[in-house]
């Protein structure tokens, strides 16, 4: 099992990213959280198997239509048992 946590840079506030994050997230079976952070980023806890993190990583990079990914900061971090589904937090 492999923890991620992901800073996604760029315009990705207002466009959909979190909800875009959720599905994708729920169509890849992974578990974790997305929330938008007050200095215009949007942070990501996501864990999983690690072929599949990694896929899903490639897939927040190009986000939905009206993002732009301009940078993504990935730090390791330890799973949590208390993470059982993908949630988007306010």
């Amino acid at each position: 099992m492999l923890a991620l946590r992901v800073y996604v840079s760029g315009i990705v506030q207002g466009v959909g990213y979190r909800a875009f994050t959720k599905r994708l997230a729920d169509s890849y079976g992974l578990s974790g959280w997305v929330r938008n952070l007050s200095d215009g980023r949007v942070e990501v806890f996501v864990q999983g198997d690690k072929e599949v993190v990694w896929s899903f990583l490639k897939e927040l990079w190009k986000g939905p239509p009206a993002a732009q990914v301009d940078r993504m900061e990935v730090l390791k971090e330890v799973p949590k048992n208390e993470e059982r589904d993908f949630t988007v937090r306010y």
